[in-house]
């Protein structure tokens, strides 16, 4: 991906070599360079800049992947606890419908009224 946009290596502009003209180098031959050198930098800004938002996207996917997970181990967590409850709630429901079903439906209604007018 960067080796399509980034045209100058290292060690190409460490071994460039310009033609000396009376005055010195050629100027144009020099001002070629640098464009292809700043035109490099830019990409390199472009790149840095991309993975740098990149890398903010990622930490903060993170961190919503963490707070997510840490919410679904207290959910397990209450789920264990509470599950626990339950299940002696269930029998103890349980319990009641077969006193009810053994001891016979109008014994318990018998009792429920009786309870009723002790209330009053």
């Amino acid at each position: 991906m960067m080796q399509e946009k980034i045209s100058l290596t290292p060690q190409d502009i460490l071994e460039r070599e310009f033609k000396i003209d009376t005055r010195g180098y050629r100027l144009k031959e020099v001002d070629q360079f640098l464009d292809q050198i700043i035109g490099d930098y830019e990409q390199f800004y472009a790149i840095i800049k991309g993975l740098e938002k990149e890398k903010e996207d990622l930490l903060k996917e993170i961190m919503n992947l963490k707070r997510e997970l840490r919410n679904v181990r207290m959910s397990i967590d209450i789920a264990k606890t509470s599950d626990k409850e339950v299940t002696n709630m269930d029998i103890i429901r349980r319990v009641s419908n077969l006193e009810k079903i053994v001891y016979g439906k109008s014994s318990a209604l018998e009792e429920d009224s009786e309870l009723d007018e002790d209330d009053l």
